[in-house]
C-alpha cells in the first residue's frame, strides 16, 4: 500500500508541471493566431439546460467581430434581439417590443460585463481572462480549457466555463457555462468566417 501511494505521488509530481507547460504552450499559440485575426463572424446555437426541467431551450443567432472593438451579438430565433458594440458604447434591441436603447460599457455594469466577455473571447485577450479566471487544460485535441472564476461574486453564480477551440486554434467551437445553481448553457459555433470584410453597417442596430 505504501509503495502504491508513493507511486501515485511520483506520477502527480511528474505530470503536474508538464500539464502546466502544455497550457503555457497552448496560450502562446492562441496569442499568435489571434494576432492574425481581423474579423470573425459565425452562426451559433444556444442550448439552455435548466436543472428543474428535462427539456432544453434552444435559440439561434449570428455573431460578428471586427478588430479592435466592434461587436454584434444577435439572436434570430425564437425572436429577434441583440446588441452591437462600437468601442465603449453600444445599442441593444428587442424585436418583440420593437424597442431600441443605447448603453455605455462604463455606466451599465451588466451590459459592460457581457460585452467585455465576448470581446475578450473574440480577440483572445488572455491577459484580461487570466486576471479573472484560473485556467486548466482539459485536453489537447481539440484544445479545451476550463476557466474557474477568481472573483467570489462571480463564483457565486458561475461554477466554471469550458472552452473548446478549433483544431487550428483560429476560433472557439463551443462554450459551456456551468452555473453554481445547476443550470448550464452550451454555445456551439458553426459556419465560421475569418478575415472577411465586415462593413460598418454590420455594427448598427436594425431599424423598426
Amino acid at each position: 500500500m505504501r509503495y502504491f501511494c508513493l507511486t501515485i505521488c511520483l506520477i502527480l509530481l511528474i505530470t503536474g508541471p508538464v500539464r502546466a507547460g502544455e497550457l503555457d504552450v497552448l496560450l502562446d499559440s492562441l496569442r499568435e493566431v489571434a494576432a492574425t485575426t481581423e474579423t470573425l463572424s459565425s452562426h451559433f446555437v444556444q442550448e439552455k439546460h435548466l436543472a428543474i426541467f428535462s427539456e432544453k431551450l434552444l435559440s439561434e443567432g449570428r455573431f460578428s467581430y471586427r478588430k479592435p472593438d466592434r461587436l454584434r451579438w444577435e439572436l434570430l430565433t425564437p425572436f429577434a434581439s441583440g446588441f452591437v458594440l462600437r468601442g465603449d458604447s453600444g445599442e441593444r434591441w428587442n424585436g418583440l417590443s420593437r424597442e431600441r436603447g443605447r448603453f455605455s460599457v462604463e455606466r451599465d455594469p451588466v451590459m459592460g460585463m457581457v460585452a467585455r466577455q465576448l470581446l475578450a473571447w473574440a480577440r483572445v485577450d488572455l491577459d484580461w481572462l487570466q486576471q479573472r479566471y484560473r485556467m486548466e487544460l482539459l485536453q489537447n485535441r481539440p484544445p479545451k480549457l476550463r476557466l474557474i472564476p477568481l472573483d467570489p461574486g462571480e463564483a457565486g453564480f458561475i461554477r466554471h466555463l469550458e472552452i473548446t477551440f478549433a483544431e487550428d486554434l483560429r476560433y472557439i467551437s463551443t462554450v459551456l457555462l456551468q452555473e453554481a445553481g445547476g443550470d448550464k448553457t452550451l454555445l456551439r459555433f458553426s459556419e465560421v468566417e475569418l478575415n472577411r470584410a465586415l462593413p460598418e453597417e454590420t455594427f448598427r442596430a436594425p431599424e423598426f
